[in-house]
């Protein structure tokens, strides 16, 4: 009978269920041996199933929105603590300690391009 597995039932296919409920609702005479199989459960199942499509709706709207602030969260802390590099190095110096503790490199410590030596062996 019914499978308890975590995969989804396709859009389609529950389309095609709910227009089974519609059609076996307009059936007066429907009057199935097994009670849970009923109009009166199916429809029952069908509203617990909307409700919970909504609820599934309403966190992932409140989770994208949870997530577009931390992001926008990020984005701010980010241009901040550049903005503060810039700042450090403008107060103290390309070639302080100060800059060497923010994480940066001084200047000095930078590797130097090497001069070619012009070499007359060819």
């Amino acid at each position: 009978m019914a499978s308890r597995s975590k995969t989804r039932v396709a859009p389609a296919t529950l389309d095609a269920d709910r227009d089974t409920l519609l059609a076996i609702q307009d059936l007066r005479d429907y009057l199935p041996r097994n009670a849970a199989f009923s109009a009166d459960t199916l429809a029952t199942l069908e509203s617990t199933l909307t409700s919970a499509e909504k609820d599934e709706l309403r966190t992932r709207i409140a989770h994208e929105a949870s997530r577009d602030r931390a992001i926008a969260a990020a984005q701010a802390f980010h241009e901040a603590t550049l903005g503060a590099k810039a700042e450090v190095i403008a107060q103290y110096g390309a070639n302080s300690d100060a800059v060497q503790a923010i994480g940066l490199k001084r200047k000095s410590d930078r590797r130097r391009p090497l001069r070619r030596s012009s070499s007359s062996g060819n």
